[in-house]
């Protein structure tokens, strides 16, 4: 086995092959060969914003796949882009995986990212990942109101996700602003309608919302009557359903579609730091996860987020992706800085 030929000159090819990925149009069955430093013992480092469990399956299955070992390190969004941003160039990390795409986007600006091989991003459809190409989507969730089946009716709901603004909702709808997932709406709102439209937006939310420490906490205080709504994100509600449901017994998903900022489809990232001393590796966990096999964790398994790549289709207790209607946002424009600039002028953060 030629193992420099395969880590360094023919990973693609390797990985393909193994993978059986319909959009490549290569063989399954075949396993890569492992690389040096799965033979030698070592392996990479993958700081994880994801949820630990969803990481872990995907790390599990590319280790048996490969031989290749992966040690995670495991943080939130914000607070593993910014352990990267300060690490630099010295940083031990070799792969960055997180729920929304802003920490990305940080980690991106402050030119820490390698471009993703080209095989990889053409797994991935061009709306699911940035323009750039320094980090690729490897999951998605959309943006939900969840609300009392017993206080409203569907035609009470709110057309737009800016409604909520509205003097109406006054003490009716609930979020947790602190959290990187709310975070992200945000700077989707802010790049499709503008800073204006934003603070006008924020400064609405501050007089109408009951804020609540996580999307779960907020979807329970809906399902125990405390509030009318909760703008969240899907996977919250699938998931406590798939389980006992008895945080989401009296509440339903209400999706706003028609490309409304409500119907933002935030995009989970991935991404290979360029100081990794074992970048043909990384390169290997990221194509691993974006092709067939790494998605169909996410359409078999528990995590209900959305399979976006190498033509996956989604769980199928989840709307489908077409049917959401969301609105075209380039994740690598998301702004954190200045989200939490107006969320904090706000009074919310």
């Amino acid at each position: 086995m030629k193992l420099r030929k395969n880590a360094l000159a023919g990973i693609a090819l390797a990985a393909t092959a193994a993978l059986g990925l319909a959009a490549c149009g290569s063989n399954a069955g075949t396993a890569p060969a492992a690389s040096e430093s799965a033979a030698s013992g070592d392996g990479i480092t993958v700081y994880n914003a994801q949820h630990d469990s969803l990481t872990k399956e995907w790390v599990d299955a590319f280790t048996k796949e490969t031989g290749i070992k992966v040690t995670i390190r495991q943080g939130s969004d914000t607070e593993l882009s910014n352990q990267i941003v300060q690490e630099g160039a010295a940083s031990p990390a070799d792969v960055f995986l997180t729920e929304n795409s802003p920490a990305m986007a940080q980690v991106e600006n402050a030119g820490l990212f390698a471009d993703v091989d080209k095989a990889t991003l053409d797994q991935v459809p061009a709306e699911f990942r940035p323009s750039t190409g320094k980090w690729t989507g490897i999951a998605a969730r959309s943006t939900v109101l969840v609300y009392d089946k017993a206080k409203l009716t569907e035609d009470q709901l709110p057309k737009s996700m800016l409604d909520l603004a509205n003097p109406e909702w006054k003490g009716k709808w609930a979020a947790s602003p602190s959290g990187a997932d709310f975070q992200a709406i945000v700077a989707a709102l802010l790049e499709l309608k503008g800073e204006a439209a934003t603070e006008a937006w924020l400064n609405g939310m501050k007089e109408n919302f009951k804020a609540y420490k996580g999307n779960s906490t907020a979807m329970k205080a809906v399902n125990a009557g405390e509030v009318d709504a909760a703008l969240i994100y899907h996977y919250y509600y699938y998931g406590d359903q798939a389980k006992t449901g008895e945080n989401s017994k009296n509440v339903t998903p209400y999706f706003f579609k028609n490309q409304d900022p409500g119907a933002f489809l935030s995009v989970s990232g991935g991404g290979v730091l360029k100081s990794s001393k074992k970048a043909a590796d990384a390169q290997a966990f990221l194509k691993f996860v974006t092709g067939k096999q790494g998605q169909e964790v996410l359409k078999n398994g528990t995590s209900f987020e959305y399979a976006i790549a190498s033509q996956v289709e989604a769980n199928s207790k989840l709307v489908p992706i077409k049917e959401l209607q969301a609105p075209a946002v380039d994740p690598a424009k998301l702004n954190s800085t200045k989200v939490t600039e107006l969320m904090t002028k706000a009074g919310l953060l």
